[in-house]
Order: C-alpha cells, then sequence, then structure tokens
C-alpha cells in the first residue's frame, strides 16, 4: 500500500473560511453564494465530493443566536430603547450577521471534510 500523505487542518480551516480551495488556498470555493465548484480553477482538485448539507445553517443559527441574545438583553436593560427601535436594529443585525457567516461556514465545513478525507475527497491508497 502507498503511504496516504497527511492533510493539515489548520490550513484548510483558514482557507475554507476565506471560501478559498482547502488544497492550494488560490482558487474560489464558491461560484455564486453557496454553490460549491465541482473543481478548483488552479489547482484542479475536486470538490464536488462534499456533504455540507444543513451544517452550516445550524452552525450559523447556534452562533447567531449565542450572539445576539445577550446582547440583545444587554441593551434593553442598560438602554430601554423604544421597542420598534430594539426590534429594527437587532432583526437587521441578525439578518446581517447570518448572511455574513453563512458562506464562510460552508467553506469550513466543506474544508473539513476535505482535511478529513471524508465523502470521496481521499480516495484510498492503491496497491501496487
Amino acid at each position: 500500500m502507498m503511504e496516504v500523505e497527511e492533510r493539515p487542518m489548520r490550513p484548510a480551516l483558514l482557507r475554507g473560511w476565506r471560501c478559498r480551495c482547502p488544497n492550494c488556498g488560490a482558487g474560489p470555493m464558491l461560484h455564486s453564494y453557496l454553490k460549491v465548484n465541482d473543481t478548483c480553477a488552479v489547482c484542479g482538485e475536486e470538490l464536488h465530493h462534499h456533504r455540507a448539507d444543513d451544517g452550516p445553517a445550524y452552525l450559523t443559527i447556534l452562533i447567531v443566536g449565542h450572539i445576539m441574545a445577550p446582547l440583545m438583553l444587554y441593551v434593553f436593560t442598560e438602554w430601554r430603547p423604544d421597542p420598534m427601535i430594539l426590534a429594527t436594529l437587532f432583526s437587521v443585525s441578525t439578518v446581517g450577521l447570518s448572511l455574513w457567516l453563512l458562506p464562510r461556514l460552508k467553506g469550513v465545513i466543506v474544508a473539513i471534510q476535505w482535511a478529513k478525507r471524508m465523502h470521496g475527497f481521499g480516495r484510498m491508497a492503491v496497491q501496487q
């Protein structure tokens, strides 16, 4: 059996966060808001194996909820703004943060799968 080289997790995660190819870091991973390219335009790495599915959405909800809920409580108890101002401010902030996080978290999920050789990203070594 041929030895399979290890893929470092940290660089892959950072590249995924920047929505770049987890292999080379130069090619774009996404070609529309959340659509993953089939292959990297720079290094040719196949990216169509990914199975991100609903993971990025769940992580986005988890992170945004844990940021906005305590912040809303703090703002309400500290300054007591008008309810419409509070609702408008936090609605816009929640949507904005969610839209910013979602593609980055999708890139991270795809990068984890690539680094761990999950779902076809790492073909098994061929016997010689």
